[in-house]
């Protein structure tokens, strides 16, 4: 790995972990006023991955090789297979494995994240 990306990649996971905290934060609220797991899901990480944009691009991906709307449109196509992803993840925690919401969001936030990192680093802010 070049020393340019283990850089980055830090970067990403401080980003990553200022999204993750807005996202559980967002889901445990929602969790403790009964919203169901897969609504709170939904909207915890549609709201993070806004947050997840900004911090990215002004800690990480400085750099964009597009237009600002074909940028965020990047990032919210690529969001929806993660949050796909995610509500997969979910929903064999929860419904199959009897897992806690909690603890089940924690893992699938876990996962999701280096799929996030590859998108961004491999397609959307590839260099041209």
């Amino acid at each position: 790995m070049k020393k340019n990306n283990i850089k980055e990649f830090l970067l990403y996971l401080v980003v990553g972990g200022i999204a993750t905290v807005t996202e559980w934060a967002l889901f445990f609220i929602m969790d403790k006023c009964y919203i169901h797991y897969a609504i709170a899901t939904v909207i915890a990480y549609l709201l993070s991955t806004f947050v997840n944009w900004l911090a990215g691009r002004l800690l990480v991906f400085k750099e964009s090789y597009g237009s600002f709307l074909k940028e965020i449109l990047s990032i919210y196509v690529a969001s929806i297979v993660g949050l796909l992803l995610n509500l997969v993840i979910m929903w064999l925690a929860v419904d199959c494995l009897c897992f806690k919401e909690m603890f089940s969001k924690i893992a699938a936030t876990a996962i999701v994240f280096f799929y996030n990192f590859l998108v961004r680093k491999l397609l959307i802010y590839k260099e041209q």
